[in-house]
């Protein structure tokens, strides 16, 4: 896929939920995710053996503010357009609660929310080759997405999560553009990909977006206050080179960006 060669990529994403079970449950049943490894705090979810989600136990945390700094939307890129094609045809028969569809021209994506409230886009890539540029800038969109024509595309019934599922992107909530900027690009040396009004995008190795930023709900929003349930943390992968060059970035920024989201970063897999 088209974000597996770029230098740094996401690993995972961890949050913070109030009803573990709950969660964990629509995000197997709904989604289609894996349980890889359970306790009473924690449990982990992916595709393929892959970790792609860490739900972490906090039933005293206070909701999360909507309008506060954090999550936007966690972003699971499936394979093949046949995949997503297989998902909606599932989310259609489980009734699955769905809050929007877009075609962005070098994606098609679908919006949902979990229990709690976190945002989830399930898309596929189109070809890196069919994406548009314009002014040396890859080009998106927010067009109608034609749901008929990609449940058309489904091959067989959903099954789970197929192998090869990452977590392509992760869309963040911020109280300032700029500053967005300047941590993920100047910081953390994410390639400034293309802007919408309110909104930064940053992607590695010419990827359409690892990272978003915006301040749809959020312009002016200050550091996030403790005990919030929601995002609790994005983990980047990273060859030898930039691991140490991000990790000594994110040392230096004490290991959240400039709203109180925490980042890591951990080694590739070899």
């Amino acid at each position: 896929m088209s974000t597996a060669s770029a230098p740094v990529e996401i690993g995972r994403v961890a949050l913070l939920v109030r009803d573990i079970d709950r969660v964990s449950d629509f995000y197997e049943t709904a989604i289609g995710l894996a349980p890889i490894a359970s306790d009473a705090a924690v449990r982990t979810l992916g595709a393929g053996g892959r970790v792609l989600l860490e739900l972490r136990a906090d039933p005293a945390a206070r909701p999360a503010d909507p309008h506060e700094a954090g999550l936007f939307h966690t972003a699971f890129l499936l394979p093949s357009r046949a995949d997503l094609g297989a998902w909606l045809v599932h989310a259609a028969g489980a009734r699955v609660p769905l809050q929007g569809a877009s075609d962005h021209l070098v994606s098609e994506a679908i919006y949902l929310a979990d229990p709690e409230g976190n945002g989830i886009e399930i898309y596929r890539d189109r070809a890196r080759d069919e994406w548009p540029r314009e002014g040396g800038r890859i080009r998106m969109a927010t067009d109608p997405l034609d749901l008929h024509a990609l449940a058309a595309e489904a091959r067989g019934p959903w099954t789970g999560a197929p192998e090869g599922t990452v977590v392509g992107h992760v869309h963040l909530q911020v109280g300032n553009v700029p500053a967005a900027e300047e941590f993920y690009s100047g910081q953390l040396g994410f390639e400034i990909v293309t802007h919408y009004p309110g909104a930064a995008f940053f992607g590695s190795g010419g990827y359409h977006h690892h990272l978003g930023t915006n301040v749809w709900n959020s312009r002016g929003a200050g550091r996030r206050s403790d005990g919030a349930a929601g995002l609790a943390e994005v983990q980047l992968l990273a060859g030898p080179e930039d691991h140490d060059r991000l990790a000594a970035a994110l040392g230096a920024s004490g290991g959240t960006d400039p709203w109180g989201t925490p980042i890591s970063v951990a080694r590739k897999p070899a």
